[in-house]
């Protein structure tokens, strides 16, 4: 399962996150305690290794804006995190090598979330980063076929929960890996991504060709 460690402020906490198993690292652009600068951003990017899916956060910037601090830096991804409308989102999905589009619980447009073209859907609380908890029935409103990934106060406790729940196709966490803001705190960074991990094995039914690697259904 894709796991992604978002609002990541500083290179120690992007290099724990690699080394705890995370899939993908998340840096904050759109205004946020987790605010982080691009040039800092691409001085981290830069030491950590390739295969890792680099995300930079972006809500209601212009487009243009947004594939321009994606490319310059070398980031693999842009979060969507705002009201962009497919066409907005569909401009930078064709500049960029993925796009995470991003809709709050409860959001009516979540129901036709395949118009935007995105590599990902991310079904997130209504107040990002809050570290609270919403219904996850709310996600039964995402269409077939979307790589749904789940946020919103997730933590070691009830990842398994939402994971049984849900099925998504991947998780994101921030708060519940943090010791305070915008700080990670190993020991319940190396939980959480212990508990996807448990709870994302399947029942064993045999040999087979290879382990799962969630890379190539991209």
């Amino acid at each position: 399962m894709f796991v992604k460690v978002c609002g990541t402020t500083s290179e120690e906490d992007a290099l724990l996150a690699v080394a705890m198993g995370a899939d993908a690292v998340g840096f904050i652009f759109a205004p946020s305690t987790r605010q982080v600068a691009p040039g800092l951003v691409r001085d981290i990017v830069r030491r950590l290794p390739p295969e890792v899916v680099t995300v930079g956060v972006f809500r209601d910037a212009l487009p243009e804006s947004v594939v321009k601090v994606v490319n310059s830096i070398g980031l693999r991804a842009a979060q969507l995190h705002g009201k962009e409308t497919p066409d907005q989102t569909a401009y930078v999905r064709e500049r960029v090598p993925l796009v995470i589009k991003a809709f709050a619980a409860g959001d009516p447009r979540i129901r036709r979330a395949s118009e935007y073209k995105a590599d990902m859907v991310m079904l997130d609380a209504p107040s990002p980063g809050s570290g609270q908890v919403f219904d996850w029935r709310l996600a039964e409103g995402v269409p077939d076929g979307c790589r749904l990934v789940l946020a919103g106060g997730l933590n070691a406790g009830n990842v398994a929960d939402a994971i049984a729940q849900v099925h998504p196709w991947g998780v994101d966490v921030v708060t519940g890996v943090e010791a305070e803001p915008g700080h990670k705190d190993p020991r319940a960074l190396r939980a959480f991504v212990q508990a996807v991990r448990d709870a994302a094995v399947p029942a064993y039914e045999g040999a087979e060709d290879g382990p799962y690697d969630w890379k190539e259904e991209l």
